[in-house]
């Protein structure tokens, strides 16, 4: 009889416990919705081939801006250029567009139109706006920026990324499913990388702050990571590298005046001495906490725009005034509290910072 009563508990808990991983299984409801891009891949002669004056596009993410005599040139992030003619600034006109995958930043001497083409650097001739032209790629300008994905393969480009959802069932041990799909990067619905995918006049333009390749006469200089490259452009449609110099780490930006480059970085401003142009050296540096560090200067003073954030870390978001007149050694005159600034401009007496969500703020800088 003990027998049979063992039997008939163990029988129950057998199914007892059958039971509940079938209950357990059939309520494991939880859902997890990805969203991730998948790149459109072309090869580097079709993108080559297409670098050029292509019809009108609207303005979806715009990035940097240049301007030149009576043109706008208007970076769409990572898609190329649109050339705006701005003859009558009371009614500009988009007249064409430049597809350059990996585009975010653009300089212009003389007639010729320079570009990050993602590791390339991309000369053209721009003497007819509706009839733009490449005169030369230089390879390796740009190394940090690679461009051929996950499918390593030097003869296609990532053209496009094409935006995709899928939701998924994680498993009854609350694991979510793995973020890979394919070759395409993928984020959580809520990640904060989504936001990623949203850089007649003068013979020389005008850029802005947050250049990271900048011209000075003869020559372009390009900041990676952490170094410095120099392009001569002396013959404007045919530049080759001649230098590239070791700066540091997390370079950001540089901006170039008279005879000197001051290098934004995410730990402080380096001042390098261009006197020989084709040899930069350094004079001096400033240090800060670590933020996103655009700068600009003029005879006398630096401005120096400190933003924190995820990718530039820390939680300084601030105006530095510097004075430079002691080149070896500026000197800390006044900072003023930002929100989220994130990119700075002068003219003549007039200070102009892009802060964030706050708009544009102008500043007297008189004093």
């Amino acid at each position: 009889m003990k027998n049979i009563f063992k039997a008939a508990i163990l029988c129950c808990c057998t199914a007892f416990l059958f039971l509940q991983q079938g209950c357990v299984k059939d309520t494991c409801t939880n859902t997890y919705t990805y969203t991730y891009f998948q790149p459109v891949y072309k090869t580097t002669t079709e993108v080559r081939a297409n670098i050029k004056s292509n019809i009108p596009k609207a303005v979806v993410n715009p990035g940097k801006i240049y301007i030149k005599g009576n043109f706008i040139f208007l970076n769409e992030v990572n898609k190329g250029i649109h050339i705006i003619d701005n003859t009558n600034p009371a009614s500009p006109k988009n007249i064409s567009f430049i597809d350059i995958p990996g585009n975010v930043d653009i300089a212009v001497k003389g007639n010729i139109m320079y570009a990050d083409f993602y590791t390339d650097l991309v000369a053209m001739d721009i003497s007819n706006p509706l009839n733009i032209s490449v005169s030369k790629f230089v390879n390796g300008v740009f190394p940090e920026r690679f461009y051929y994905g996950f499918n390593v393969d030097s003869t296609k480009v990532i053209y496009d990324w094409i935006k995709k959802s899928e939701t998924v069932k994680t498993d009854c041990t609350g694991n979510n499913p793995s973020a890979w799909r394919g070759g395409g990067v993928l984020f959580n619905t809520a990640d904060a990388g989504m936001s990623a995918f949203k850089s007649g006049g003068s013979p020389v333009g005008i850029s802005g702050s947050l250049a990271r390749f900048a011209l000075l006469n003869n020559y372009l200089y390009s900041v990676s990571h952490d170094s410095l490259r120099v392009v001569n452009v002396s013959s404007n449609a045919n530049p080759f590298i001649v230098n590239a110099v070791n700066v540091g780490w997390g370079i950001e930006t540089v901006f170039p005046f008279k005879d000197k480059l001051f290098i934004g970085s995410n730990t402080g401003m380096f001042i390098y001495s261009v006197q020989n142009p084709a040899t930069p050296v350094k004079l001096g540096s400033f240090n800060h906490v670590r933020t996103c560090d655009p700068v600009i200067a003029d005879d006398s003073f630096a401005y120096v725009t400190l933003h924190s954030g995820t990718r530039c870390a820390g939680f300084t978001n601030q105006l530095d005034v510097l004075n430079i007149s002691n080149i070896q050694s500026p000197q800390l005159i006044k900072s003023y509290p930002l929100t989220s600034p994130r990119g700075l401009s002068k003219d003549g007496n007039l200070l102009f910072i892009c802060d964030g969500n706050d708009g544009l703020k102008v500043f007297d800088a008189a004093n």
